[in-house]
């Protein structure tokens, strides 16, 4: 099991950002969920086998197509592991 925390930085807010990201870790089995941040920034904690972590965290580099991800700060949490989906926070 791999616990990711991290910050997506550029364009990220206004842009369905949340929702492609739940859509990738819902089709990924991903655990965790995700937000906006008042800086502009969209914060997340993703949580599953490595190789499905590791799979939505290409995702998340990518985003929505109305997006520009400029850069992704992530660091594994070991022990901080989510469980029973995937969801959209406010």
């Amino acid at each position: 099991m791999l616990t990711v925390h991290g910050i997506v930085r550029g364009r990220v807010q206004g842009v369905c950002f949340r929702d492609f990201t739940r859509g990738a870790a819902d089709s990924l089995g991903v655990s965790g969920w995700v937000r906006n941040v008042p800086d502009g920034t969209v914060e997340f904690l993703a949580s599953g086998g490595e190789d499905a972590v590791r799979a939505f965290m290409d995702k998340v580099r990518q985003g929505p197509p109305a997006s520009r991800v400029e850069g992704v700060d992530a660091d594994e949490r070991p022990g901080a592991e989510a469980s029973g989906g995937f969801e959209v926070r406010r």
